[in-house]
């Protein structure tokens, strides 16, 4: 099966995303959560294989029980065209950048910007943050810090794209600029997190609260891999060895004052 089952009720699906005219494969992913009611949440889209589709169809009745589909990261975007035209009845809800794309998907005109549709399954057990300090509304197009994290309480675990990342078996080019297998870091801190004194400072306190509240053993990200086991602990590492690049990050925009964004 293509589709790994992570605990009961998620699977997630790797897939390849090559840039840098194929040098180098980051990697992709999509999820699948099976809810209380029986009905399912799709995280993301990938480029579906033959084989990944039909086990698709096999665990949804042909899409039929797919309640939504969710697109959590303003960047993440160019699979969904060709999903859609697979399925052009499921609902599909994106970031406000997905509404600009006229990529064909008919998204709702309600996003995951919305506080309230984040919240809509939580009786069922999935739970929705977007990390503070950072734009997710409108970031920059060299800026793909941002993201919606999606917990599922029953399998322990987080999808995540952009924000965290975990190095699993990188390639050459990602070994050569020191990416090296079983790690976790976040995206470029300093890209990334909004120029101001409060923002490091804010995302430090979002991570250390989402460790609080969130009962998580796995982690899944878009790049490059997959942390099942262990991944409550490992973020908690990444977070402290993060933490004097934040402190120093939250000092310097003290020191020349708050930075506009134009």
């Amino acid at each position: 099966m293509e589709w790994i089952e992570v605990g009961p009720g998620f699977w997630n699906l790797r897939g390849s995303f090559k840039f840098l005219l194929g040098a180098v494969d980051i990697g992709t992913h999509a999820s699948l959560i099976k809810l209380p009611s029986g009905k399912f949440l799709l995280i993301d889209t990938i480029d579906f294989s033959e084989k990944a589709l039909r086990e698709l169809n096999e665990l949804t009745d042909n899409g039929t029980l797919i309640e939504a589909v969710l697109a959590t990261h303003p960047f993440h975007t160019i699979f969904f065209g060709a999903f859609f035209k697979k399925y052009p009845n499921l609902t599909y809800y994106g970031t406000p950048r997905h509404l600009t794309r006229g990529d064909g998907v008919n998204w709702s005109k309600t996003t995951l910007l919305d506080e309230g549709l984040r919240k809509q399954w939580e009786d069922q057990g999935v739970f929705m943050r977007i990390p503070d300090g950072a734009d997710f509304e409108s970031p920059e197009e060299s800026n793909h810090f941002s993201s919606v994290l999606v917990f599922h309480a029953a399998s322990k675990t987080i999808h995540v794209d952009d924000t965290i990342m975990f190095f699993e078996k990188p390639g050459f080019v990602l070994r050569w600029v020191g990416k090296s297998d079983g790690t976790m870091e976040f995206w470029d801190l300093k890209k990334g997190l909004q120029k101001s004194e409060e923002a490091p400072l804010a995302f430090k306190t979002w991570v250390e609260q989402l460790l609080v509240d969130w009962d998580f053993d796995n982690i899944v990200t878009a790049h490059t891999g997959n942390k099942l086991g262990g991944a409550k602990a490992a973020l908690a590492a990444t977070l402290k060895k993060a933490t004097p690049a934040l402190e120093k990050l939250s000092k310097n925009a003290h020191q020349h004052g708050p930075q506009c964004k134009h």
